[in-house]
């Protein structure tokens, strides 16, 4: 009898932690897309005019040659660029091994669409999306932004870029189809969103200036 009790005690208990996880991740998931959707556009003619494209990195492959999910990022922000909606491209990824460097395969192959050398600055600490973006705002000093990502990211990213003190809005790069992960990347990015962590700083890097003095010193 005894025993049970006690079962019947550790099922109702595990059922109560599973639904409170549930209406955990509904609840952050509900916070981060309803106040971000209007900020988040597909169409360039939709996007205010903004200093810079803040392209988040993503896969790049052994041989230097990007990724689908970030060659697709990449080529909306060019397409912006070319548009006359952002003057600069800020490319922020990983670069935590000398074996790995997704911020110049990035800017590599937005100077060979046409970019000016100039106008591409690299974060090599982008190690994850509020890294980039409160390093836009403290390295780069960034203060209007558009960034451009897909679907599934895009809302997270805008919810991060304004908790780290950008004016940010999101241009949609295409559909990568990583939308269960997503959701429960969303309730990490609302407790960074609220806590707003600490990251690794540096010394400023005005986006206003010349992205070349962004590169590492090798390039």
């Amino acid at each position: 009898m005894l025993r049970r009790r006690w079962v019947r005690r550790v099922v109702v208990a595990g059922c109560v932690a599973a639904a409170t996880g549930v209406l955990l991740v509904a609840t952050a998931n509900a916070v981060v897309l309803v106040r971000t959707e209007d900020d988040i556009h597909t169409d360039v003619e939709q996007l205010e005019q903004a200093q810079v494209a803040i392209v988040p990195g993503s896969l790049v492959r052994p041989d230097g040659s990007l990724g689908a999910v970030v060659q697709e990022r990449v080529d909306a922000a060019v397409e912006l660029y070319r548009a006359g909606v952002v003057d600069k491209l800020l490319m922020s990824g990983d670069n935590g091994t000398a074996a790995y460097d997704e911020p110049d395969a990035m800017r590599d192959a937005a100077i060979s669409a046409g970019v000016a050398a100039e106008d591409v600055f690299t974060d090599y600490a982008g190690f994850n999306t509020w890294h980039t973006m409160r390093r836009a705002r403290d390295v780069f000093e960034v203060e209007s932004a558009v960034v451009v990502t897909q679907d599934f990211h895009v809302a997270r990213s805008v919810d991060l870029g304004r908790a780290a003190g950008l004016d940010v809005q999101g241009y949609v790069a295409g559909d990568a189809g990583r939308g269960v992960r997503e959701v429960l990347a969303r309730v990490r990015g609302l407790g960074e969103a609220i806590l707003r962590p600490d990251v690794t700083g540096g010394p400023t890097i005005p986006i206003t200036g010349d992205g070349r003095a962004s590169w590492d010193d090798e390039d």
